[in-house]
């Protein structure tokens, strides 16, 4: 069974969400929308859009998104069979939180790392 297949997303907190924001699209270009973030289209060899795309996103240090995690981040795994590598995972030992969300977006189950970090694993709805 593959594991981790590509990165769907990263999500970093900020003491000033807004002005970071601004920061980086203003200095970095990227197309901070409303919502704090921004979706990043994949695209071929040729530069011609692929399916698929990785999430970037800053939040308030306040926020809980990442608990029991303290890390001021976490990314997201794309996966291709989310509910067999849980499985895998908690056979191996591994701190697998117990939810599992399904969504219009997709499967998405969490793991902690030996380090405290909370990691978001994510199966794309089909044809994503």
């Amino acid at each position: 069974m593959k594991r981790v297949t590509g990165i769907g997303g990263v999500f970093f907190k900020a003491k000033d969400a807004p002005a970071l924001r601004a920061w980086y699209k203003r200095h970095l270009g990227i197309d901070v929308q409303e919502w704090g973030g921004t979706a990043f289209t994949w695209t071929d060899g040729e530069g011609k859009p692929v399916s698929g795309t990785t999430i970037w996103s800053i939040g308030p240090a306040e926020d809980d998104t990442f608990a029991p995690s303290t890390a001021s981040f976490m990314i997201n795994y794309r996966v291709e069979d989310l509910i067999g590598l849980v499985k895998v995972l908690r056979d191996e030992g591994c701190n697998v939180l117990e939810k599992i969300d399904e969504s219009e977006y997709g499967k998405f189950a969490w793991v902690i790392d030996p380090e405290g970090n909370k990691v978001e694993l994510w199966q794309p709805p089909a044809g994503q």
